[in-house]
C-alpha cells in the first residue's frame, strides 16, 4: 500500500482507450477491468492527468504501413527497434476515445500521443526517440508534483515506458498493479517488470 499526499501527488491514467480494450482493434486481455479501479482512484486525488493515444491514419507504427509487414512484427527505424501495431487509436475515431465508462470529468490535463506520423509514442512524457517531450514534465515541475501514481494499459508497454521516464526525471512513482494489464508479448511483461523494479518503482496492490 502507498499513501497519498493530494498536494504533491498526480494521478496518471495512461490509454484507457477503447481500442485496448475487449472489442477494439489492439484488445489488451480484460483491459475493460482497469476501469473500476481507475475510477476508484480519481476519487482520491487531486491532480489527475489522462493519457491518450492519437494517431494519424497510415502512421508509421502500423503494419499495413509497410508492405508485406505483419503486426507485431519488428521493423529498424531511426530512433531504434519499432513494433508494428494494428491500425488503432486513428484520430477522431470511437476506437481512440476513452473508455465509456471511466470517469474524465476530473483531468486537469489530457496528453495526445503518437501524433507525429513517422514517430510512435509510448510515454507520456517523451516520443518514442526518447528526446521529443510531450509537455508533460513541464506540468508536473510547474504544479510542484513529487509522486505519480499510475495506472492503464497496457503494463508492459506505455505504462512501463511512463514510468521509467518519471523516474530518469526524478519523481516517486507507484504503479497500482490491480489498475493495469498487459499486451504480455514474447515476455515483455516479466522483463518490464525487472525494469521497473530495478528502476525503483513501486508496485502496490493497493493506496491508502
Amino acid at each position: 500500500m502507498v499513501a497519498i499526499d493530494p498536494a504533491t501527488d498526480l494521478l496518471l491514467l495512461i490509454d484507457i482507450q477503447n481500442d485496448f480494450c475487449p472489442g477494439g482493434a489492439l484488445a489488451v486481455a480484460d483491459g475493460d477491468a482497469v476501469v473500476p479501479v481507475a475510477n476508484a482512484l480519481i476519487d482520491r486525488f487531486s491532480h489527475v492527468a489522462l493519457t491518450q493515444d492519437w494517431h494519424p491514419a497510415g502512421h508509421s507504427s502500423f503494419a499495413s504501413s509497410h508492405a508485406g509487414a505483419a503486426a507485431f512484427s519488428t521493423v529498424e527505424t531511426d530512433h531504434g527497434p519499432q513494433t508494428l501495431w494494428p491500425d488503432h487509436c486513428i484520430q477522431g475515431t470511437n476506437g481512440a476515445a476513452f473508455h465509456p465508462d471511466l470517469t474524465i470529468d476530473r483531468a486537469e490535463l489530457v496528453i495526445r500521443k503518437g501524433f507525429r506520423p513517422e514517430l510512435d509514442s509510448y510515454s507520456a512524457f517523451f516520443e518514442n526517440d526518447c528526446r521529443t517531450p510531450t509537455g508533460l514534465a513541464g506540468y508536473v515541475r510547474d504544479r510542484g508534483l513529487t509522486h505519480m501514481v499510475m495506472a492503464g494499459l497496457a503494463t508492459d508497454f506505455c505504462v512501463a515506458w511512463s514510468a521509467l521516464d518519471a523516474r530518469r526525471l526524478g519523481l516517486d512513482v507507484t504503479m497500482i498493479l490491480p489498475g493495469c494489464r498487459a499486451i504480455d508479448q514474447d515476455g515483455s511483461l516479466a522483463q518490464a517488470t525487472q525494469d521497473l523494479r530495478a528502476a525503483g518503482v513501486v508496485l502496490a496492490s493497493q493506496v491508502t
